[in-house]
């Protein structure tokens, strides 16, 4: 896989994983009214998710999600596609555009400016998640078990 590639997966699952309205926060920000064809329409629809049993076991199906996804093209030429979870069209727009911006002289500009706050909100989510476990874990091993 080349770099474009393996940077570009970052980024469209970051917009994909990031909440709408962090997305379009960031969207009015920067200004971002970039004008462009609409190649697909934000459209919805579901996926089936499949899984594995302790991460290594035969794939299932695990059931369906919604998705909603768009295509558009820049009067440059580049094409970009955002695929999102559930039924917010605008997070779809707004992610197939920023992935085709993604792709231009705007990157640099992009990044530093939306997703890299995209990705401290997402760090902030996750440290609140584990600070919130770590609240309940029990350690066995200190416990007193009565005996002397």
């Amino acid at each position: 896989m080349s770099d474009l590639q393996v940077r570009r997966k970052e980024w469209l699952g970051l917009l994909a994983r990031s909440s709408a309205a962090d997305v379009a926060n960031g969207w009015r920000a920067l200004g971002l009214v970039q004008k462009h064809t609409v190649l697909r329409a934000p459209e919805i629809g579901g996926v089936m998710v499949r899984g594995r049993a302790g991460a290594v076991g035969a794939p299932f199906n695990l059931g369906e999600m919604t998705v909603t996804r768009a295509s558009v093209k820049l009067p440059c030429g580049t094409v970009g596609h955002g695929y999102v979870q559930g039924r917010s069209k605008d997070h779809a727009l707004h992610a197939a555009v920023i992935d085709a911006l993604m792709q231009t002289d705007e990157a640099d500009r992009i990044d530093a400016e939306l997703l890299t706050a995209l990705r401290d909100a997402k760090v902030a989510v996750m440290s609140k998640r584990a600070a919130k476990a770590a609240a309940t874990k029990v350690d066995f091993f200190t416990m007193v078990r009565g005996e002397d």
